[in-house]
């Protein structure tokens, strides 16, 4: 690939997940380009961050932006507006919401990684889920949504090319964007997990931020009517319910360092997953240690889950579909190597190769299609 002058933009850097993980291998893939952020939280950075260069906006100097950075979501179309990118080649974009919506200059290629079309403009309730805001205000807020809505579409129909991070994420981006964008799937730090010598212990497992529409409490109230033990890792708002409908063999640990998690998954008779997810990297880390998944049928458990090889599905998001298939689980025989074989195809490094194929794809495009328009100018 020619040398390029690159910039990185992504929404926000004020959360660790897998959409930071993703900013993480793109400054790995381009470590001299800066990144631009509308904000960011220096104690939450993840460490392979810390050495890049970061721009914020104005919207960092707002008086406790970092804790209610939901309730400002009308200010950041126009913060992303106000990013200078000026003498870049290549902007790469990591966008669940406003990073498509960067400038550029004239000649500039624009390379969009979409996690999810604006969960807020053409989701709302969901993203509004478990934030304490007035009724009145909520009403006025998701009126808002019907221009957000075309700022979004605008945007992304802008971008240069638009890549998705899954199939349902390319179903929504059809459905609300009218584009037939490419998958890639987002990289999975597979070398930080191992297979493990000792036989699994008899837990089931959930790691995951504890918020209500993950759904964690089918695995809470399952285990419960099965009397199965569930190690729960993870915080959040959701918790103090979930204890509330927790027997007693469901223990919750809170949250844990990488090294205790590994060991958990490593030890574990199978992950459950039982929300909707774009995609959904935990499961296939728990694969990488050679352990299965019981998934709810939907969203990006179906690009990740091969039924009766790395994990079973669950047709209904009840405590009785997911009983049913927890009770027959050790009805199959699990091959460890097979499965982390699987989660070996979503590396990081078939990330990154995927992605400079890509770009270098439409590098040469561009170039044919400048080479046209010369050809056509000398007529």
């Amino acid at each position: 690939m020619q040398k390029l002058k690159v910039a990185i933009v992504h929404d926000y850097l004020n959360q660790m997940g897998g959409a930071e993980r993703v900013v993480a291998v793109l400054h790995k893939m381009f470590p001299e380009a800066p990144i631009y952020t509308t904000i960011i939280d220096r104690d939450k950075l993840m460490p392979e961050l810390q050495d890049a260069v970061i721009h914020t906006t104005w919207m960092q100097r707002i008086p406790g932006i970092l804790h209610r950075f939901k309730l400002f979501f009308w200010l950041y179309p126009f913060a992303v507006g106000s990013m200078r990118l000026k003498g870049y080649d290549l902007i790469l974009s990591s966008s669940s919401a406003y990073a498509k919506g960067v400038r550029k200059e004239r000649g500039a290629l624009h390379v969009c990684y979409c996690h999810s079309p604006m969960r807020f403009a053409w989701n709302f309730e969901s993203y509004m889920e478990g934030v304490q805001v007035p009724g009145a205000l909520k009403r006025v807020a998701k009126w808002l949504t019907l221009p957000l809505q075309a700022w979004d579409r605008r945007n992304s129909r802008q971008v240069d090319r638009l890549i998705a991070n899954s199939t349902a994420v390319k179903e929504r981006i059809r459905q609300w964007y009218g584009m037939n964008a490419p998958i890639i799937f987002p990289p999975v730090e597979i070398r930080r997990f191992g297979i493990s010598d000792e036989a699994p212990e008899d837990y089931f497992l959930v790691v995951s931020r504890l918020v209500s529409y993950k759904r964690i409490d089918l695995a809470v109230e399952a285990c419960t009517k099965l009397g199965h033990k569930l190690i729960v890792i993870g915080d959040g708002p959701d918790r103090a319910r979930l204890e509330q409908r927790a027997g007693e063999g469901v223990v919750f640990l809170g949250r844990r360092s990488d090294e205790e998690v590994v060991g958990y998954m490593q030890r574990c008779k199978a992950l459950i997953f039982p929300g909707i997810e774009d995609f959904g990297i935990t499961p296939l880390e728990v694969n990488a240690c050679g352990r299965p998944i019981v998934a709810y049928r939907e969203g990006g458990a179906l690009d990740t889950v091969l039924a009766g090889q790395t994990g079973l599905f669950f047709e209904a998001q009840t405590v009785d579909s997911l009983a049913d298939v927890l009770s027959r689980l050790d009805e199959y025989e699990w091959n460890p190597s097979r499965i982390r074989q699987h989660a070996e195809k979503f590396g990081e490094e078939v990330f990154m190769e995927q992605l400079y194929s890509s770009i270098d794809r439409l590098l040469q495009s561009k170039e044919r299609e400048a080479k046209i328009t010369q050809a056509e100018g000398s007529w």
